[in-house]
């Protein structure tokens, strides 16, 4: 069984509520379809039920009608949702008649739902930007306790196995924060391990990437790294991370074993922090393209709530994917709660 196979079992296993607000968008009805069919996780879609339905009997769906179905402008807890935006965001001027505006917005009205316990984690992007995707999210559901920031995580499946997990590595931050501080840098790495545990199911093993191993080099950047990984290590001391690390110390025994003796991470490593996302996302496309791996991703890690973005270029298979991805997550984060 491989990752994405053990990764949809386990969604199966414990089936969680994920809530896809773009619920009239072709590619997200048949992808929704199929995990209903297969019980990979509860659906909740957000939009018009009555063009959801005209929808999949138009594309001859089968299971659409064992999803849950919400009107965002008409339901029976929209004015608990009013009340519960204003009271999140009152310090930040939001009045009642704000709020009402903002909770027929369906990427608001999913963050609500998370909030509120009645959804375990949220898919969008198909028709949406990412920054349309993130705003309500950052607002309503906001970071983890102790996590300054979200970033985006790839899950790379190589055909080297004898790189990371059988071939397995996370990258990251590869999508949403270009020049992260020492401490921002560290909470991506926290965040990162925790990413790789709940969906790959093994023990993380950190590598905060440089051009210098081990004081080879000096330099501010260098410094960063340097910070990030004790940093790290302080929010989290049963962590298993190393840096700086060179990315061929990282990856390869020998050269770990030469350029860091001793260390436990180095030619061990199964996720790769970059420091900059210029790196990450440079980083994640040769790979990709070059390697002839496959990306599934961006994860985006960090929330105290599972939210995940898809590209609007993605296909059903992705949001397939993405979505027992999500429930993963969510699972994931009840266990260490």
């Amino acid at each position: 069984m491989n990752v994405i196979e053990s990764i949809i079992e386990r969604a199966k296993a414990d089936k969680q509520r994920i809530v896809l607000p773009e619920g009239t968008e072709k590619r997200t009805l048949q992808a929704a379809d199929q995990l209903i069919r297969d019980g990979v996780a509860g659906i909740i879609l957000l939009g018009n039920p009555q063009e959801i339905v005209q929808l999949s009997q138009e594309m001859a769906l089968k299971n659409i009608e064992r999803a849950i179905l919400i009107d965002p402008k008409s339901h029976d807890k929209k004015n608990s949702y009013i009340d519960l935006l204003v009271a999140l965001r009152k310090k930040k001027g939001m009045t009642p008649e704000q709020a009402a505006l903002l909770v027929e917005d369906p990427l608001y009205l999913a963050c609500l739902m998370i909030k509120n316990g009645d959804a375990d984690g949220e898919i969008a992007g198909a028709r949406n930007t990412t920054g349309d995707v993130l705003r309500p999210a950052l607002q309503i559901i906001r970071t983890s306790p102790g996590v300054k920031v979200v970033s985006g995580a790839f899950i790379m499946f190589t055909q080297t196995p004898q790189y990371g997990e059988n071939g397995t590595l996370l990258f990251a931050d590869c999508a949403v924060m270009p020049n992260p501080t020492a401490e921002e840098l560290a909470s991506i790495a926290v965040a990162s391990a925790q990413t790789m545990k709940s969906l790959v199911g093994v023990e993380p093993r950190v590598a905060m990437l440089s051009f210098s191993t081990k004081g080879s080099a000096e330099h501010e950047m260098i410094d960063k790294v340097r910070d990030a990984t004790r940093m790290a290590k302080e929010i989290n001391p049963s962590l298993l991370i190393d840096g700086e690390l060179q990315a061929d110390a990282a990856l390869v025994p020998a050269v770990g074993a030469s350029k860091a003796p001793g260390s436990m991470i180095a030619g061990k490593a199964n996720v790769l922090v970059f420091p900059t996302l210029e790196s990450g996302n440079i980083g994640y496309k040769l790979v990709q393209r070059l390697g002839n791996a496959e990306a599934v991703g961006p994860v985006l890690q960090g929330m105290a709530a599972p939210v995940n973005d898809l590209s609007r270029g993605c296909s059903v298979d992705d949001i397939y994917k993405m979505v027992a991805i999500t429930a993963n997550q969510a699972i994931g984060l009840k266990q260490n709660r």
